[in-house]
């Protein structure tokens, strides 16, 4: 028998929005711009499925390495591995 799921397999609470957050995404989060070395975190936004990470990496922290075509890379901890995932901007945030 096949192996049921994907990597989006148990998200449908993750991938839900609240009711009164619907609607579209502001353009300031679509084209937000990182410079190199900056924190930033790792979120998730249910509207837009380009570029999101691994549902394992939201709420986690990473620096940016550079840019990728119009996607971050960004270098995080996993345990004790040092990952690079690669993000749209829609789906981080700055730490402050």
């Amino acid at each position: 028998m096949a192996r049921k799921g994907g990597f989006k397999r148990s998200t449908r609470g993750l991938y839900t929005k609240q009711v009164r957050k619907k609607g579209k995404v502001s353009q300031r989060a679509y084209f937000q711009d990182f410079k190199e070395g900056e924190i930033v975190n790792i979120g998730l936004e249910p509207s837009i499925h380009k570029g999101s990470s691994h549902p394992k990496y939201v709420g986690k922290s990473g620096k940016i390495l550079g840019k990728d075509g119009s996607c971050y890379k960004i270098l995080l901890k996993d345990r004790e591995k040092v990952k690079t995932v690669t993000v749209h901007p829609v789906h981080l945030k700055k730490v402050k």
